[in-house]
């Protein structure tokens, strides 16, 4: 009997589930070619864990590695309901907290410790708030964001021409109000993931993106949608954040590379300056503080890195199983 251990928390409301004990020894020299040993070889051990019956549709996995980048503490490799995704700053917050208490980051410190991941998009720094004694709130640095091409026009069925505006930070998503669909964005979920599904379909499959220094397979497609209660620009009010990812999954956060990529729209487009904050709310009413800390190039592309906040709180420990012959127990999904 196949077992595994796993660490649960969440952030905002989006379930985290670390895996501690029971996968095989990933191999490769980088984090890349982990991530393509696990789907080679592994890919069956990401349906047990995240997929029912014992996760679901919308879970966040997170697996450990060995990273390959000498200043990193650690790799991280993000799963979901459809493969690996380049970045999760969601779970990187819970993260965050968790290699602190686990006592994997090199040089602890107070009051905030520094831990550096290894994500498939590039480096992340979070900086977790410890007093010695309980770790708090996590912030991140994105990797260089930027608006990567703004009114791109996409014909939706049922919906016919719409405008996004494509950005970048940590995946690729496109961004759009929910006006451009005549819709409230207090509509119900369901709603919203139809349009967001109809239009993330569209754009795979008739709009190409290519990440312009680190054109791998897992960054360089149009990794989500957000709708927007087009709030945009530097204010003081609260602007909600509804993001489809993956293979169609709602995010329960604002989501932290979606709330990048938001930023660096707005910045792309000299709505928001330098050090400037904006403060993105999900539908759980969880928030994340998200600020323009720095400008930067990626490629040709004028970029920003983000700093983004939030809190992670643990919700329990798990230990999972398979018995032999169970073959409806190897996972499967009802979405």
């Amino acid at each position: 009997m196949s077992t595994f251990v796993t660490t649960e928390m969440h952030t905002c409301g989006q379930p985290i589930r670390i895996v501690e004990k029971g996968f095989p020894k990933i191999e490769g020299d980088t984090l890349q070619k982990k991530m393509d040993y696990l789907i080679q070889e592994h890919d069956h051990l990401r349906k047990l864990l995240m997929w029912e019956p014992r996760g679901h549709f919308d879970l966040i996995g997170v697996i450990l590695v060995q990273p390959d980048y000498p200043e990193a503490d650690i790799g991280a490799i993000f799963m979901h309901n459809e493969g690996y995704g380049p970045m999760c700053g969601d779970a990187t917050i819970s993260l965050g907290r968790y290699l602190v208490d686990k006592g994997i980051v090199r040089n602890p410190s107070i009051p905030k410790t520094v831990v550096k991941i290894q994500c498939p998009c590039g480096l992340i720094e979070a900086r977790v708030q410890n007093d010695g004694k309980k770790t708090g709130a996590v912030s991140f640095l994105s990797v260089p964001s930027f608006l990567y091409e703004k009114d791109v026009s996409v014909n939706v069925s049922e919906f016919g021409q719409i405008v996004v505006d494509i950005a970048y930070g940590g995946g690729f998503y496109a961004i759009v109000p929910a006006s451009q669909f005549n819709l409230e964005h207090k509509c119900s979920c369901s709603k919203l993931k139809e349009v967001a599904g109809a239009l993330l379909d569209e754009l795979r499959t008739n709009y190409k993106v290519v990440h312009p220094e680190n054109n791998d397979a897992c960054n360089s497609y149009i990794y989500g949608i957000i709708v927007t209660d087009g709030k945009d620009g530097h204010n003081e009010e609260v602007t909600t954040n509804f993001t489809l990812y993956a293979d169609k999954a709602v995010g329960r956060a604002p989501c932290g590379s979606g709330s990048s990529a938001r930023i660096a729209q707005q910045f792309g487009r000299g709505l928001i300056k330098l050090d400037q904050t904006r403060i993105f709310k999900s539908r759980t009413g969880g928030r994340y503080k998200a600020t323009s800390v720095k400008a930067v190039k990626c490629g040709d592309f004028d970029a920003v890195v983000v700093e983004v906040s939030g809190n992670g709180y643990y919700t329990g420990t798990s230990s999972f199983s398979l018995e032999e012959n169970d073959e409806i127990g190897k996972g499967f999904l009802m979405s």
